[in-house]
């Protein structure tokens, strides 16, 4: 099961070896500069709506293909893919993933039954690819999960995998047996993976390579004696981007709490990281960002409204004080006109 990605044509061979995954959580962040993604996703009874089969493409993080089950086609999501890519690519990437389809409901079965599991939901997944380090080494992965678990990882190294419970022990032992098909998946991920990367990132370079700085806001909210800032930083490309918290410069790793760096429409991304301080201590506390866009490190401290808003009241009734004055002058001075005016006239006329 599990054919390689889009491009290869390779098929991997079925016999529960299957394009599991691992809890997408799980996964490996990539490194920069750049990353080559296939997730496959098979649920054996989705709820109304959701379809039973879906293969996402991501380069450097951003989604360029799309399969689903409903559709049975492999569609682009980007506008450079489209560009670059033939009708011929097309369908052969089309009929790769109907094959992993028809695959997936195979192993579906065959995983309710190994796991001796009533009839239901069950969740099968795949994630597989490579990454292109800055100092020009290579790194692959190929990592299976059943209904949100880890079931078996890859290591090209030793062309041996690491099963998590018994179950998977069936299918690392018929894998491991078939010496090709572990040799297969080790050449893809050294080779095929990485020549394929390159050319999709040459195809998109205007849009993968460019990068945009994050725009970055400081808040307190204090409850129960207990203030907690937040630090958000929202807007940049690329992905990869380092958040934290500092006290007197030195950073509060374990008293951070992050959340995951996510899309935004545009095709940027945003993240937040939240600490709990004394009120009294704010000032001690600093945000640094750390991202590619930037020629070093950003430090964001945390400005309390209720300093401002003194200074905003102050300027505020200087402001009404000062157009009072001009327009009570404006009133003087139109009184005085016409008393001036008043003598300049001759009487009778």
């Amino acid at each position: 099961v599990g054919p390689g990605p889009p491009g290869t044509g390779t098929p991997r061979p079925s016999g529960l070896g299957l394009p599991l995954g691992l809890p997408l959580s799980a996964s490996p962040v990539p490194a920069e500069p750049h990353s080559l993604r296939y997730f496959y996703t098979g649920v054996s009874d989705p709820s109304p709506g959701v379809p039973q089969f879906v293969v996402m493409g991501y380069v450097d993080g951003e989604v360029f293909v799309y399969y689903d089950s409903e559709t049975r086609r492999t569609e682009p999501r980007v506008d450079w893919i489209v560009a670059n890519m033939d009708q011929q690519y097309w369908d052969r990437e089309t009929e790769i993933s109907r094959r992993n389809e028809r695959n997936f409901h195979v192993d579906l079965d065959t995983l309710w039954e190994r796991y001796n599991q009533s009839r239901g939901s069950h969740t099968l997944q795949r994630m597989y690819g490579c990454d292109l380090l800055e100092d020009g080494s290579i790194r692959g992965f190929d990592q299976r999960g059943y209904d949100g678990k880890d079931f078996l990882t890859f290591d090209k190294d030793t062309l041996t995998y690491t099963a998590a419970d018994a179950a998977a022990q069936i299918t690392k032992r018929k894998w491991e047996e078939d010496g090709s098909d572990s040799a297969q998946t080790k050449y893809y991920l050294e080779n095929t993976c990485i020549e394929w990367l390159r050319k999709y990132v040459s195809y998109g370079k205007d849009v993968l390579e460019r990068t945009e700085r994050p725009k970055v806001r400081v808040s307190g909210m204090e409850a129960n004696k207990i203030l907690t800032l937040s630090c958000r930083a929202h807007g940049f490309y690329p992905r990869p981007i380092s958040i934290s918290w500092l006290k007197d410069g030195v950073v509060q790793e374990e008293e951070t709490q992050r959340g995951s760096t996510v899309p935004n429409s545009d095709g940027t991304y945003h993240v937040w990281a939240t600490i709990d301080v004394l009120p009294g201590d704010s000032d001690k506390y600093q945000c640094r960002v750390e991202h590619a866009s930037l020629p070093q490190p950003g430090l964001f401290s945390w400005e309390p409204q209720s300093n401002l808003i003194p200074i905003v009241a102050g300027v505020s009734v200087a402001v009404v004080a000062v157009i009072a004055a001009l327009a009570g002058f404006a009133v003087w001075k139109s009184k005085q006109g016409k008393k001036e005016k008043g003598y300049n006239v001759a009487p009778g006329e």
